[in-house]
């Protein structure tokens, strides 16, 4: 098992994987001092800097492969900060080796990656793109139609939904629009209303721009990394507050916002992952915890409603950069 583990992490994919790895686990921890040390508070920027995490150990290895062909040496790595291939050989007990756990990891994070990402776009896009959606168009003398009026930005159609629950989402493309629930419109009064449609015309306006979408592609070439899964979910919630702070220049009103984000809490917040038994219930909680803790931060810093630096922070970007890529060359 020695001489595949051997193999496998000697060769260029075992390479790449290994080291794509350790250099996103350096980027995350300089980017979230920098973060953190800089008080980055424009949730803009914050995504500039998370982009950093998942981009550029996607490029590294093959970057510095090109620069120095001779990485790979064992003299290099005789005198390198971190030779992950002397840990990926260690044996455990003397019998284990500590690459199975690296390679487990790695599966597990694959698994996550298909069933919790891949799987629910492909769903999403299928279902956006469905002609047979009930729905019907709301008119300027709808109750929609009338919260919107005044927001001084190109309207979206809207279509209205039969249903009692909570539901808003906006579709993409040549015709762009803004699905929402009867149950929803019942449930907030006009300001709350126009407030959250707000924030999906925001969506909309930022996907005529799809950095996320761009992001995603090379998400995908890092499908085995567990840090880029993190990231990932960070750049998407950084995109949440991004569309907050654009509904909110629209309609000035973020207590608005606000109350209407506290409809979208799930019902089990409560619940206590750690009593469940089946696996599936409490994989269930632990991903209702996660979106009422979202929302919770969303409620609060809307309520709050600091203001945020305009400067875009390039200096600090690049500088940024120039570390993570300085330490990683030395990281094999």
């Amino acid at each position: 098992m020695t001489s595949f583990f051997n193999s496998l992490f000697n060769s260029y994919f075992g390479m790449f994987m290994a080291q794509a790895f350790c250099h996103s686990i350096i980027a995350f921890i300089v980017v979230d001092r920098a973060v953190y040390l800089w008080s980055i508070n424009n949730p803009l920027i914050r995504q500039r800097f998370h982009l950093i995490v998942v981009l550029l150990p996607v490029f590294s290895f093959p970057l510095y492969q090109a620069i120095n062909p001779d990485r790979g040496s064992v003299s290099f790595r005789m005198e390198s900060l971190f030779d992950i291939n002397r840990w990926l050989n260690l044996e455990l007990w003397g019998a284990i080796p500590l690459g199975l756990f690296f390679i487990a990891i790695m599966i597990i994070t694959t698994i996550i990656f298909i069933f919790q990402e891949m799987l629910p776009i492909l769903k999403h896009t299928v279902e956006s793109r469905r002609s047979d959606i009930e729905a019907e168009e709301a008119n300027d003398n709808s109750v929609a139609g009338q919260a919107i009026k005044n927001l001084p930005v190109e309207k979206p159609d809207i279509f209205i939904l039969n249903d009692d629950d909570h539901v808003l989402f906006s579709t993409t493309g040549r015709n762009a629009a803004v699905f929402i629930s009867t149950g929803l419109i019942n449930t907030l009064d006009k300001e709350q209303l126009q407030a959250a449609i707000a924030h999906e015309i925001a969506h909309i306006a930022r996907n005529k721009k799809p950095l996320l979408i761009a992001v995603f592609l090379f998400r995908i070439i890092m499908f085995f990394n567990p840090v880029a899964l993190l990231e990932f979910r960070r750049l998407v919630q950084e995109e949440e507050k991004i569309c907050d702070d654009m509904a909110v220049a629209l309609t000035q009103k973020p207590h608005a916002l606000s109350g209407a984000l506290k409809k979208f809490y799930h019902k089990n917040e409560d619940a206590n992952p750690l009593k469940l038994k089946k696996l599936s219930e409490m994989r269930d909680s632990i991903e209702e915890y996660s979106h009422n803790a979202h929302i919770e931060n969303r409620i609060h810093r809307l309520e709050s409603r600091g203001i945020c630096k305009t400067d875009e922070e390039w200096l600090k970007f690049i500088l940024t950069v120039t570390v993570i890529m300085g330490i990683n060359y030395f990281v094999v």
